[in-house]
Parts: structure tokens; C-alpha cells; sequence
């Protein structure tokens, strides 16, 4: 019988317990005894591990956030934070350590693999910012939470024939901005990876007006700036109403949509099944709709190709 752990780490996203569930019942049914590490690294390290039952994970798949809960640690960030921790699962006799998050999550993973502790790391992030994966778990469902302020706010400036922008999570990755942009048919989408003129965006507000158009919307992704910044711009250039909406971390809560649910539980699935084959330093992910592994040394060494014709096809269907 092995013994598998598994924890959350970094920023939560919807999906994440789903994943636990997925990788707590699997083990459970391959005849695995589970423990579930509270708060992340820093819960790894300070010993704060309980045994799960089939109870421990009833009645979460629907649920967002994180019951194992989430927390940032710098000690883990040492040498001997992480002498610990690796002592931890020692003491509790662990064969393997799934680990549910982002990049940052994923370093952790490594350096615990570094030091022969078994890991399998499985995507949870908003940003969609990995770039060995099509889509992390939570992604979809940010996406669909930013849509539906898209619906709620372009009745408001329709009312009102104002410019409304949208600030969206992401980080340095546009993609929450450009799959919710094409998705709510915004006007305009700015995100990191492509550079944009105020001037021009400006243009286009006004000849978008003198056509009869009685209300716009631009989605700003976080890492180009700030909404209010813009809209202050574009009202000063162009004598226009707008008004700045930051979503923040609306954007991370909820109920997970299916597609996470599924995601979720394909990669816990996998997660325990690379484990019970004694593999480590793997990562999961999905492309072309198959789940799939591969190396973490690797997987963090990708850069993300940013989804241009995505990009191209939201500005053209937005004239």
C-alpha cells in the first residue's frame, strides 16, 4: 500500500477541489492511505497533514476554492525550510506528493523532486500561464465569471451610452482577457503581449460613435495597467463617458464550471496513476483534448505562445 499526500499551493482557483477529490477517492480505490497538507508548503513544513477519508471529500466537486486551504511561505523558499518539510513526509511515511497550483507551486515541486521526494504537480491557475498545457484548472471558469460581468455591465452603458473597461486578472498573460473578450464581444482587448496606441483605440471609440454605437467595452488585462488609468486617458482624448470596473478576485471564486470539474478529475486521476507506477517529477496536462505527462524540469523551461489568431479574430469581429 503506498501512502500519497496532496496539497494546494499559491493563488486558489475553482476546480482545485475537485481535484483533491479526484486524487484523494482514486488513491482510495487503488487501496492508498491519503493525507491532505493544509496551507500549502508552509502547512507541509510545520507537520499540519490529516489522514482523509471518503467523507473528507464529499460534497466539494461543486465547490470553489480550496479545503486543503492555500498560503504563501517563505521559509519554504530555504534550504532548510524545505529540509523540513522533506523530513515531514518522511515522518509520515509518504510515497508521493501531488501538488496542485502554478509556476510557483511547481518550482516548490521541483526542488522537493531535487531532494528524491516523489512529486506530481497538476495545474491550478486562473492565468492559464503554463505553457506545457492548453488550459489549468480554473481557467475556464474565470473566463465564464469575467463574461458574466461583461453581460451585466453592457446594459448599464447602453443605458447611459458610456465606454466601459474591464480590468482582468492574468497577470502577464493575456489569455482570461482575449477568450472573455471574443467570448463577450468586447470592442477592444489590450493585453501584455501586444502593443496597442491609445490614439488609435481612441479613433476607433469615436468612429464606432458616429455610426450610432451607444456603448462600447474594452477589456484591459492587469499586466498592461490600470483601468481607471485608461479610462481617465480616453475621456480626456475623446470628451466620452467611461468607466473603469476591476473584477480582482471575483475572478477567482465560484463554482466550478463542468469542463474544470472534468479537467479536475482526469488529472487527479492521472496524478495517482503516474505515483502507483513510481514515476516523480511529472507534471499533468492537457492537449488537444488528451490528458497527458512530462517532465517538470521541462514543462517550466516552455515559454507560453501567446494565441495570436485568437487575438486577430476578436479584433475582427469587433468591427
Amino acid at each position: 500500500m503506498k501512502t500519497i499526500a496532496v496539497l494546494t499551493s499559491g493563488g486558489d482557483a475553482p476546480g482545485m477541489n475537485a481535484a483533491i477529490r479526484a486524487v484523494a477517492r482514486y488513491a482510495m480505490h487503488k487501496g492508498c492511505k491519503v493525507y491532505g497538507v493544509n496551507r500549502g508548503y508552509r502547512g507541509l513544513i510545520e507537520g499540519d497533514l490529516e489522514e482523509m477519508n471518503l467523507l473528507s471529500v464529499c460534497d466539494i466537486i461543486h465547490r470553489g476554492g480550496t479545503i486543503l486551504r492555500s498560503a504563501r511561505s517563505e521559509e519554504f523558499m530555504t534550504v532548510e525550510g524545505r529540509n523540513q518539510a522533506a523530513t515531514v513526509l518522511k515522518i509520515f511515511g509518504v510515497d508521493g506528493l501531488v501538488v496542485i497550483g502554478g509556476d510557483g507551486t511547481f518550482r516548490g515541486a521541483r526542488e522537493l523532486s531535487n531532494m528524491g521526494i516523489p512529486t506530481i504537480g497538476i495545474p491550478g491557475t486562473i492565468d492559464n500561464d503554463l505553457a506545457y498545457t492548453d488550459y489549468t484548472i480554473g481557467f475556464d471558469t474565470a473566463v465564464n465569471t469575467v463574461l458574466d460581468a461583461i453581460g451585466k455591465l453592457r446594459d448599464t452603458s447602453s443605458s447611459h451610452e458610456r465606454v466601459s473597461i474591464i480590468e482582468v486578472m492574468g497577470r502577464n498573460c493575456g489569455d482570461i482577457a482575449v477568450f472573455s473578450g471574443l467570448a463577450g464581444g468586447a470592442e477592444k482587448v489590450i493585453i501584455p503581449e501586444i502593443d496597442w496606441n491609445i490614439d488609435e483605440i481612441c479613433k476607433d471609440l469615436l468612429k464606432s460613435k458616429n455610426k450610432g454605437k451607444m456603448q462600447s467595452i474594452i477589456i484591459l488585462s492587469e499586466g498592461v495597467g490600470k483601468a481607471q488609468d485608461l479610462a481617465d486617458q480616453i475621456s480626456e482624448k475623446t470628451r466620452m463617458e467611461c468607466r473603469a470596473t476591476v473584477l480582482g478576485h471575483i475572478q477567482r471564486g465560484g463554482s466550478p464550471t463542468g469542463f474544470d470539474r472534468v479537467l479536475a478529475s482526469k488529472m487527479g486521476a492521472k496524478a495517482v496513476q503516474l505515483i502507483m507506477e513510481d514515476k516523480t517529477s511529472r507534471v499533468i496536462g492537457i492537449k488537444d483534448n488528451n490528458i497527458f505527462d512530462m517532465d517538470i524540469y521541462e514543462a517550466l523551461e516552455m515559454e507560453k505562445t501567446f494565441p495570436e489568431g485568437l487575438y486577430e479574430l476578436t479584433d475582427i469581429l469587433s468591427n
